[in-house]
């Protein structure tokens, strides 16, 4: 290993730690870099990329969707859009076994989507579906497990915020991102379906079947409050696969339209946009320190070389693309029970892209597993956020234990999902090529 290989190693050891310190990993890696590239080269340099690099990376009109699409999801809660999500989705599939769980994935994916924010969907369906749920005798694992679980559908189904993270990233189309998540992100939906219905029909006592008399008025009341929603995604996502906008021009349209729909149904207040405007630029802050610490970190392990040399050290041990992937996997669900998904995935993936590139991986097909474990971390133990939001969210009535044991079937049903689209990249593929 030459001098400059072994600065870039220590670099990648230094970050590690800082980040098992809690430092914040976008903060850790900036100064790592700045460090790395100052006794690599000069000082003068390090304080060039450190002045060059943001500039040129926040400056990049493609991240402009990413603050656009999440005040679209914080404007449509604040209003008050997503009203009757989970009553309309109850009714319609109230006649299954553990129907209020069903309707409760459908709903959060919904509203997932719309906002981009696991986080945001658990603490909302926390204070929805699961009290309603629990007043119809539905055990609290079942109840909350769903809440959780259900709250990581959005990050594949688009908009995504991480696969526009990831679409800059790896100068990926993000376009053909957006199509490559639709498929696996409803096989997830319908995969968690099917395990509520076949657990509470070998189990019926976990979620009793909820008899409930719907008159025609009510049945079309609780439909007539749910259209904004779901209009703004069809016209979101329908114009990005039409062609009429790109994936950064979706984004204001979509945030414009959401904010119009509010004005129009008489929803919308100062108060509550103003909330929204404060959510927005405190997650857009935290996404853009970030990614601008991954890029210089980037450039520390482009500089130094050590991102070939561990290229050359994987493949000297796995030579198989099979057995590439599932390393990855590993390493992505261990560290995802200690960060963030927009953390580990900035902070791997500056290290993984030669390695993939040696293997010749589809890093379009790759971006749907990496998001795909990525939010499989945010309900596995010990630090699954969304546990905690929901925890947070229910306070004495569930405890975290009955939470944790709640996610495991869901999980399990993640890794069938994980396992189909690894085994079948068509389910990935099919769609980006088919608009070619």
């Amino acid at each position: 290993m030459s001098e400059r290989e072994t600065i870039g190693a220590l670099g990648v050891a230094i970050v590690m730690l800082l980040v098992a310190l809690r430092v914040p990993v976008g903060i850790a890696m900036g100064l790592v870099a700045f460090g790395g590239i100052s006794a690599a080269i000069s000082v003068k340099a390090g304080l060039g990329i450190l002045s060059a690099v943001p500039f040129e990376l926040v400056g990049d009109w493609n991240l402009s969707a990413i603050p656009m699409f999440l005040l679209m999801g914080y404007v449509a809660a604040s209003t008050e859009l997503t009203k009757n999500l989970f009553r309309s989705a109850r009714i319609s599939l109230g006649w299954l076994p553990g129907g209020l769980a069903s309707a409760t994935v459908i709903s959060a994916a919904l509203f997932a989507s719309a906002s981009g924010s696991s986080v945001a969907t658990a603490a909302a369906f926390s204070r929805t579906a699961v009290p309603e749920m629990l007043r119809a005798n539905y055990h609290p694992g079942l109840a909350t497990g769903a809440v959780a679980a259900a709250g990581t559908l959005g990050a594949l189904i688009p908009p995504s915020v991480l696969m526009i993270v990831y679409g800059i990233t790896m100068s990926e189309s993000i376009n053909s991102l957006f199509l490559a998540g639709l498929l696996p992100g409803i096989l997830s939906a319908a995969m968690f379906i099917l395990y509520i219905t076949l657990r509470v029909t070998l189990n019926p006592s976990l979620a009793p079947r909820v008899t409930e008399e719907v008159s025609e008025e009510e049945r079309r009341e609780a439909f007539r409050d749910v259209w904004p929603l779901p209009l703004i995604i069809v016209c979101v996502i329908g114009g990005i696969f039409a062609g009429l906008f790109t994936p950064t021009e979706a984004g204001a349209i979509g945030a414009g339209l959401t904010i119009l729909l509010a004005v129009l149904r008489r929803s919308f207040t100062v108060a509550g946009f103003r909330d929204a405007l404060r959510r927005t630029a405190t997650g857009t802050a935290s996404i853009f320190i970030i990614v601008v610490g991954a890029a210089l970190f980037q450039r520390l392990l482009g500089l130094t070389g050590i991102a070939g040399y561990f290229s050359d050290l994987v493949s000297t041990h796995i030579h198989t693309q099979l057995g590439l992937i599932l390393s990855i996997a590993l390493l992505y669900l261990v560290m995802g029970c200690f960060l963030e998904p927009v953390s580990i995935m900035l902070l791997t993936l500056p290290v993984l892209t030669p390695v993939l590139e040696h293997f010749d991986v589809n890093l379009v097909w790759f971006a749907v597993i990496t998001v795909k474990l990525l939010e499989m971390g945010m309900v596995t133990p010990p630090m699954g956020l969304n546990i905690f939001v929901v925890k947070g969210a229910m306070g004495d009535e569930v405890t975290l234990g009955q939470i944790f044991r709640g996610t495991f079937g869901f999980l399990a049903s993640d890794f069938v999902t994980l396992a189909l689209i690894i085994a079948f990249p068509i389910l990935s593929l099919w769609l980006p090529g088919a608009a070619q």
